[in-house]
């Protein structure tokens, strides 16, 4: 739960006990966690939130979107630095983050979407993102043409962001009760969006829920949450099956 001692909604929510399904690779100068179908030519970057590429719940998602047909592929976007901890100072928390900018990331998605073409064979490539995550999607659906859908979900917004050079299809989710994200940021992002946005988007808030819903509530010890879980799950691969 997010308090004054903490400036980031990302409390951990339920750390899921999960081994995964796929394997680490090396891509370049960055390792990563891949899972892959049998056979597919569509592939879909997953992008970890503040704790990391190793979290058992983001390879979880991963293993997903794999389940659905997509190679999946979560990189270390920290590029070797150390992942936050929920026993670290969160006094520290902003120093931290000012050396990990989600949109300073071009190097390692250079390197990730090389590996998916030369190495997987993938040829229809979308982008997912969890919080942190979800602020490089937004960055990253506005650099890459070849990204044919985003999914960026719960990712912070500034009044001073600038959205409307969205190069194919967004989708944005957040929830209710995201102490971070209040309700009238995600208006004037719509508003934003419907008066610039030349590409299909979506902007959609889960009623009753609160940041990290999708990856960090399970549902079998939060049944009141299970339906927005589900739905936000379903959600994001009804997005990626429209237009990858």
């Amino acid at each position: 739960m997010a308090n004054e001692s903490r400036p980031c909604p990302c409390g951990i929510g339920d750390r899921f006990d999960y081994e995964g399904c796929g394997q680490e690779v090396q891509v370049e100068h960055i390792e990563a966690y891949v899972c892959k179908p049998a056979s597919t030519d569509k592939a879909v970057i997953v992008i970890h939130d503040i704790f990391g590429w190793q979290l058992p719940n983001t390879r979880c998602m991963a293993d997903m979107l794999a389940a659905n047909g997509y190679i999946a592929i979560c990189p270390d976007f920290f590029a070797g630095r150390e992942a936050w901890k929920p026993s670290d100072d969160w006094s520290k928390f902003d120093d931290w983050l000012k050396t990990r900018d989600a949109r300073k990331i071009k190097k390692e998605a250079d390197a990730v979407l090389k590996y998916l073409k030369e190495q997987c064979g993938a040829k229809k490539l979308g982008i997912v993102g969890f919080c942190w995550g979800g602020v490089a999607v937004r960055h990253l659906m506005m650099t890459y043409p070849e990204l044919k859908a985003g999914v960026s979900l719960y990712g912070l917004i500034k009044d001073s962001d600038d959205i409307s050079n969205l190069l194919n299809p967004t989708f944005f989710i957040f929830a209710e009760k995201d102490e971070f994200i209040p309700l009238h940021q995600v208006t004037l992002l719509e508003q934003k969006l419907k008066k610039n946005c030349k590409v299909d988007y979506e902007v959609k808030i889960y009623p009753g829920q609160t940041h990290g819903f999708v990856h960090r509530r399970r549902e079998d010890i939060n049944p009141q949450d299970k339906p927005y879980i589900e739905e936000g799950r379903k959600d994001v691969i009804n997005w990626l099956n429209k237009y990858v």
